[in-house]
């Protein structure tokens, strides 16, 4: 069939198809992150150098990365021996990807099992050519560690993702192939989110060669593209990843958008003058079919991030190519149609230039701005650019002004003939937050180790003082989201940006060393008695959180059958009326109701509660042992019923020991002991003769008297004339066992079995002694680590200071004061957190809150760093490929193949140990002990000295399938004598280093007798 030069017209992608680019990160030469690429992009510099001292690249220059050795093993949770084995792309992948999820304001482990697709483009594959040159140095790692195959697999299984996953290698253009089939993926609803990346790392120089032989590399290293001067290809290195989602998904969810891909198209230059030579007609194809794809006009396309490796052949063609498909060969244009190429800063990426492209082109849409980069030279005007409508970028060119209608494209052309090209617009306009945020949101912030935690507080502490303050809380609840998920934890709450900003810098520079959370902490909630009440409690609270506003009207209405009012009203009306016992009851429940469970809501699930008299009522509740009903009607009937007695009591509180007034109180039959609530901290109660003969006789004695100001003698024996008719009122409350322990104060310890506080209970809990400090006992007879005081304000806590079992507890309280609104409750949650609780983040916020801000990308360790592990045989071969080179880079006079810091699990990395260790002796009493350590180090990167024992090989060291084959090998091998092996006989055996030495020990005892 005869060729033909005009483009298939593609069905036009509407917008409800088109892809979203939801997060993003990268790192270039001279720009670790995608802020510092921005800002290299407008500056005037480009990155074109010398490699970085820790290569084995000699005399040769380029745009190189300058810590492509650095990794984060710990944090990903690989041992270094593996992170040794494996090829640098795949290390800057797995770093890369993380940070771009996060971007998205999705914490990386949420997508474990989801339909997350990953598509890599690469064209490198330097790692395993060198890893593959010594055959003494393989290992069932050099197959997992090196291969393009291994870079999308390595990071859908670290991630655990489910969707498809493939490395494509179109040569130049595989990146921007990998993102159009990301998008396909996506239209084709093959996978929910995709992560499509490019990658490249210079390690070798055979492709230095080609382009030399093939007269296409620049003499000074440096691509300058569309300029009289240019002269060839410059290489660069570099990594991206773009996180996409269906526009119409992620506008659904509330997705941040950076910008939009209406289209895309890929296709081949088919048989051209030379399988390395561009053909025109194609490019122009591709160009066309995208747009149309895109539902754009050609005047609509403002700017093209060109391909522009920057050699006569490759510019002249591919400003043809724009001109048929974009240019005033397509009619008259408004404004002329403007190029650049980022290679001009940071070289041909070659696997990765598609993306290096991409991204500059999405962070160009999201800041409203082209940057122009540095200048390549001067325009060579044999590419006729001005009378095609065309011009050279050369300063910002303003997007925002262009209108949503305008629209870029990004060209990426493969040295085999594989063309690809994208055409973005802006992403849609988002509403602004309306309304008020409900309370100061907790950021946080959380890392692997110490040294991380603080590395990372300082970068978000730079990044913190110029955050709105109408995203504040939005920012901590992104934190909450993608930054607290690490043992080392860091929490603080912040009203005013400048405020986050202080505490940040504060922390990072004189903080503690952070302890690693280990276990969720339990927590118990004291519920406080009668007495702690005042006019207008919890008024801040409840204006400020909707979570516990909405549980103290679901009080209110559970108490106005039996009270007549809404008791929310009168308390937050500041009345006085809040003092009479039969309001002070069912006030004092509706807020300890209401605050209990907007922690719980937050996730403070209790393990234990105890109450101080009418604050058991709101305990039980929370315990299941009462429905909210059935206790709000038993609160408002005591409290009519008690303030109906008639007045003329009193209560009387002492520094005596219980035991020294008792026989005083036996004397008294009006009068008797109300609450024994701490060592020296007694509560009577009675008539006043009574207790007024009683006090004389305990100043005599030396111990100081209190009298309290209360309506009633509450817990006497001036409460039985109501007795029977509250009684009656509770007929029928039958209560139910609590499904969390309930430590009673009738008791003094917690219910039997079974037990239920039903009417008999309440009925008993009147007159009875308040037994605080023996159930303060019981409940910390297995302690929790925290204790949380529900009540309007502190009182518990400080009896809780003066009970032996509850010291040293920390004791928590929401309520502080009058003033004590949001910020004390999230000060709360935010100390929990930092001692290991995962609170249920999204109940502090507000809805116009709960949306992602982004925030600077995640700072990984670079401590540890490595290249490939020296072998004679592979140094020969890049002593071949790199004249002068070596095989190890060196950084700070340390060999950098071995570990600087502990991997994962306990165990420190080192260079792999040669094979050829003297064994020690074996007898029939021994366990060959040293073998078996200097074998499991082999593998796992560790000094033999440094593994216990009592390691377990899956929970302790990560043994998988690959790992188990490679130490039935070594193990082989270290002990002939042993012969085959079979792996079945092992597996009972591989529970510990321990076991498995004295399952060798029993194999080799009859060889040894």
């Amino acid at each position: 069939m005869p060729r033909t030069d005009t483009a298939a017209a593609p069905d036009p992608m509407p917008g409800s198809r088109a892809v979203a680019v939801v997060g993003l990160d990268c790192a270039f030469p001279g720009a670790p992150d995608p802020a510092a690429y921005y800002r290299l992009l407008n500056g005037t510099e480009h990155t074109v150098g010398t490699p970085p001292p820790t290569r084995f690249r000699a005399g040769a220059t380029g745009a190189f990365l300058a810590d492509a050795d650095a990794f984060d093993p710990g944090f990903l949770g690989i041992s270094t021996a593996e992170a040794s084995a494996m090829d640098p792309q795949q290390r800057l992948l797995l770093q890369c990807a993380w940070r771009a999820v996060e971007d998205c304001g999705v914490p990386p482990s949420e997508l474990a099992g989801s339909r997350t697709g990953t598509y890599v483009g690469a064209m490198s594959d330097d790692w395993a050519r060198l890893s593959l040159a010594d055959p003494a140095g393989i290992t069932p790692r050099t197959g997992t560690g090196s291969g393009r195959s291994m870079l999308a697999n390595r990071l859908a299984y670290q991630l655990d993702l489910r969707g498809p996953s493939l490395t494509v290698d179109t040569a130049c253009s595989s990146s921007l192939v990998a993102v159009h089939l990301a998008c396909n993926a996506l239209l084709t609803d093959e996978c929910d989110l995709a992560l499509a990346c490019g990658v490249n790392i210079v390690l070798g120089t055979a492709l230095d060669r080609i382009y030399q032989q093939a007269g296409l590399a620049a003499a000074d290293g440096r691509c300058k593209p569309f300029a009289t001067e240019a002269d060839g290809i410059g290489r660069g290195e570099g990594v991206g990843v773009v996180a996409l989602r269906m526009l119409d998904e992620a506008v659904r969810h509330g997705d941040p958008v950076y910008a939009v891909i209406h289209g895309s198209a890929v296709n081949q230059d088919g048989r051209s003058n030379g399988i390395m030579a561009p053909h025109r007609a194609a490019q122009r194809e591709v160009v066309t079919a995208a747009r149309v794809r895109a539902g754009a006009e050609p005047e609509q396309i403002r700017y093209v991030e060109a391909h522009g490796t920057g050699t006569a052949l490759g510019d002249l063609i591919e400003v043809l190519a724009l001109d048929d498909a974009l240019g005033a060969r397509q009619g008259p244009r408004q404004a002329p149609l403007a190029l650049g190429s980022v290679k001009a800063a940071v070289g041909h990426t070659e696997g990765a230039a598609g993306m290096a492209g991409l991204v500059k082109m999405v962070l160009a849409m999201h800041h409203g701005t082209v940057p122009p980069g540095p200048q390549p030279g001067t325009e060579n005007g044999q590419l006729g650019l001005a009378k095609r409508r065309m011009e050279l970028l050369a300063e910002p060119l303003r997007l925002a002004a262009e209108g949503p209608g305008c629209r870029v494209g990004v060209s990426s052309f493969g040295m085999g003939g594989t063309n690809a090209h994208l055409v973005l617009g802006p992403a849609p306009r988002s509403r602004p937050a309306a309304g008020q945020q409900a309370a100061p949101g907790v950021f946080t912030l959380s890392a692997d180790t110490p040294e991380a935690l603080r590395d990372n507080l300082r970068v978000q502490a730079a990044a913190a003082d110029t955050t709105p303050e109408r995203d504040l809380a939005a920012l901590c609840r992104t934190s909450n989201r993608v930054r607290s998920a690490q043992p080392c934890r860091f929490a603080t709450v912040a009203g005013t940006p400048r405020e986050l900003a202080e505490a940040l810098h504060t922390a990072a520079d004189t903080m503690p060393e952070p302890v690693a959370a280990t276990e969720e902490p339990s927590v118990a909630f004291a519920f406080t008695g009668q007495g702690a009440q005042y006019p207008g409690m919890t008024a801040a609270l409840y204006t400020g959180s909707p979570l516990y506003r909405g549980f103290l009207q679901d009080a209110s209405a559970a108490l106005r059958p039996w009270t007549g009012e809404p008791v929310h009203e009168l308390i937050l009306d500041g009345s006085e009326r809040v003092h009479r016992t039969g309001v002070t009851q069912p006030a004092l429940f509706a807020v300890e109701y209401a605050l209990a469970r907007t922690l719980t809501e937050l996730g403070l699930r209790p393990c234990a509660v105890i109450g101080h008299s009418i604050g058991e009522f709101a305990a039980a509740v929370i315990a299941g042992g009462l429905e909210l009903a059935d206790a709000a009607r038993l609160v408002a009937k005591r409290g009519a019923l008690m303030e109906a007695l008639p007045e003329g009591g009193g209560m009387l509180a002492t520094r005596a020991r219980a035991r020294e007034v008792r026989t005083l109180v036996a004397d008294e039959p009006l009068c008797a002991v109300a609450a024994v609530n701490a060592p020296g901290a007694t509560v009577l109660s009675g008539d006043l003769a009574g207790l007024a003969r009683i006090r004389e006789q305990l100043e005599r004695g030396g111990f100081r008297c209190t009298p309290l100001t209360v309506s009633h003698a509450f817990h006497s024996p001036l409460m039985e004339p109501m007795l029977e008719a509250f009684a009656e009122a509770a007929d029928g409350v039958r209560g139910a066992p609590p499904r969390i322990p309930f430590h009673s104060t009738v008791h003094g310890g917690p219910l039997a079995e079974q037990a239920a506080p039903d009417a008999a209970y309440w009925t008993e809990q009147i007159p009875a002694t308040v037994l605080f400090e023996e159930a303060v006992g019981s409940l910390c007879a297995e302690p929790p680590t925290h204790i949380v005081e529900i009540g309007p304000k502190p009182v518990l806590t400080g009896l809780l200071r003066r009970i032996t079992a509850a010291r040293g507890i920390p004791a928590l309280a929401p309520c502080r004061n009058a003033d004590s609104g949001p910020r004390q409750l999230a000060e709360v949650v935010a100390r929990l957190y930092q001692d290991g609780l995962d609170p249920e983040w999204e109940r502090l916020y507000a809805d116009t809150d709960r949306r992602t801000v982004r925030m600077p990308p995640h700072v990984f360790a670079t401590r540890w760093r490595s290249w490939q592990p020296a072998h004679p045989a592979r140094s020969a071969a890049l002593a071949g490929l790199a004249p002068g080179g070596t095989a190890c880079s060196k950084s700070s006079g340390e060999q950098t193949s071995r570990a600087q810091e502990p991997a994962p699990r306990g165990v420190r990395g080192t260079a792999r140990q040669a094979t050829t260790d003297p064994q020690p002796p074996i007898n029939g009493q021994g366990q060959p002990l040293t073998g078996i350590r200097t074998v499991v180090a082999e593998i796992v990167g560790g000094e033999p000295t440094e593994l216990d024992e009592n390691l377990r090989f899956y929970d302790d060291l990560g043994f998988d399938s690959v790992m188990l084959m490679e130490l039935k090998h070594r193990l082989e091998e270290r002990f002939p004598e042993l012969g085959e092996l079979s792996l079945p006989e092992m597996l009972s055996s591989l529970v510990s280093i321990g076991s498995l030495a004295a399952y060798v020990c029993g194999l080799l005892t009859p060889a040894a007798v």
